[in-house]
């Protein structure tokens, strides 16, 4: 499969505007809501560290 030509360049780049701008209303509520929450880091950092461990597991055992 060759590069892509100009006019899918253009099409590609016009749907990606249009979904940022369609996902606008979402975001911009989410970053507000953010804003106003306490910051819990120990809610992510233990789901993100398990996926961690487990990915160096599949590396090991491979």
């Amino acid at each position: 499969m060759g590069p892509y030509s100009t006019l899918e360049t253009i099409a590609i780049a016009g749907i990606a505007v249009l979904i940022v701008l369609w996902f606008r209303p979402g975001i911009k509520a989410s970053l507000a809501r953010s804003r106003q929450s306490q910051a819990r880091w120990g809610d992510v950092v233990l789901p993100l560290g398990l996926v961690v461990l487990f990915v160096i597991f599949l590396i090991v055992i491979s």
